[in-house]
């Protein structure tokens, strides 16, 4: 099996995970963790107040996902390339 066909494979399948959910479960709600966790602490201490705010507040939910998600590629980007060094091969020519 080529590189190629592994990688479109691979590629399918990222995209089948992402959206059986959203297909098999259309009116289903996807929350956070957050969201989750402030709903049990209002359970548990329903006076408790945050001992700090958020420097910048992003202005609606969709921004706040894309800064979520910019941060998320940033970060997977700079995993990749530190690894592609690391696992390079000697010699600075790759076999193929």
């Amino acid at each position: 099996m080529k590189v190629w066909q592994k990688n479109l494979i691979l590629i399918v399948l990222a995209v089948a995970i992402a959206a059986l959910p959203l297909w098999l479960l259309p009116n289903a709600e996807f929350g956070g963790a957050d969201g989750q966790a402030e709903e049990v602490v209002q359970e548990l201490n329903p006076g408790y107040q945050p001992w700090f705010e958020p420097i910048l507040e992003p202005a609606s939910g969709e921004v706040e996902s894309l800064l979520f998600a910019l941060q998320a590629a940033v970060g997977a980007g700079i995993v990749g390339f530190v690894l592609g060094r690391i696992t390079k091969k000697p010699g600075g020519k790759d076999e193929s």
